[in-house]
């Protein structure tokens, strides 16, 4: 059936998917930038720590020396403000550390809403081809097509038809016996059929199935003699590999005879033996 609106979805979707695919790839290298900035701010905050430290000594030993007046009171002054500067700038790369941990955590959700794009454009992707698949004309089974009811372009109802297919595949002949030869036949009895289209040929096929009420019922029932003329249906089935093999030729629809070997033990008449299908 027609599928251009469903190719252009399809496209739609698959381009979508690219560009999912590339926000992945965009969002890793963000985390991988936001970690490096990470580790560049944990090596800013060990500096900072050694520089802190070293404010720190140096403001012991000048309030140590202010107190036996070896240092002037602008050394140490200064010395604290070095101190407190340092505390400062700590806290300052402090505060860069937390920001980039929180800037990992973003970049890794951002991924983790890239991923979960691909995977909606995925289950789009896949929705469109089931309707692509349903709406694409399949046949059941291998067939012959007997002739065409709907036409190109027209505009079918759910369930409308389009191609009369036969099935080639399970052939048989349907005939009917009376309820003695009935009685005894078996599923699997060997059959010979004779079409009147090629009489030269004898096909062999088995019974597949026996009715299990009669077709022809007379009036009344009251006699053996009329219950002798009760008639079940009797299908005689082509084996399928034989029916493969000469597929060309094969054709339904077509009447003809049809002998059932009711005795196992009998021998097929000449007539039958003769030119069988093989």
């Amino acid at each position: 059936m027609d599928i251009d609106q469903l190719a252009a979805q399809k496209r739609q979707a698959e381009a979508e998917l690219r560009r999912a695919e590339i926000g992945v790839d965009t969002a890793n290298s963000v985390v991988a930038q936001r970690e490096a900035e990470h580790v560049a701010a944990e090596a800013v905050i060990a500096q900072r720590k050694a520089q802190l430290d070293a404010a720190e000594r140096r403001l012991a030993r000048s309030e140590q020396l202010m107190r036996s007046n070896t240092v002037s009171q602008q050394v140490l002054d200064d010395d604290r403000s070095s101190e407190q500067g340092a505390k400062a700038t700590l806290a300052a790369a402090e505060a860069s550390l937390a920001a980039a941990k929180a800037a990992i955590g973003s970049a890794k959700a951002s991924v983790v809403d890239a991923e979960a794009a691909i995977d909606a454009a995925k289950a789009i992707i896949d929705s469109i081809d089931a309707d692509i698949a349903d709406s694409t004309l399949k046949a059941p089974r291998d067939g012959r097509i007997q002739y065409r009811v709907a036409q190109p372009g027209e505009v079918l109802a759910s369930g409308g038809r389009v191609l009369n297919l036969v099935d080639l595949g399970d052939v048989y002949m349907t005939f009917f016996l009376p309820t003695a030869q009935a009685g005894r036949v078996i599923i699997g009895t060997q059959v010979r059929l004779v079409l009147d289209a090629a009489p030269q040929y004898v096909i062999p096929a088995s019974v597949s199935f026996v009715a299990d009420v009669a077709q022809f019922t007379p009036k009344t029932v009251e006699t053996e003699e009329e219950r002798e003329k009760l008639m079940f249906r009797v299908r005689a089935r082509i084996e399928p590999e034989l029916l493969q093999k000469y597929i060309q030729q094969v054709k339904t629809g077509l009447p003809g005879m049809a002998y059932v070997r009711l005795d196992p033990n009998a021998a097929w008449p000449d007539n039958l033996e003769k030119n069988l299908v093989e």
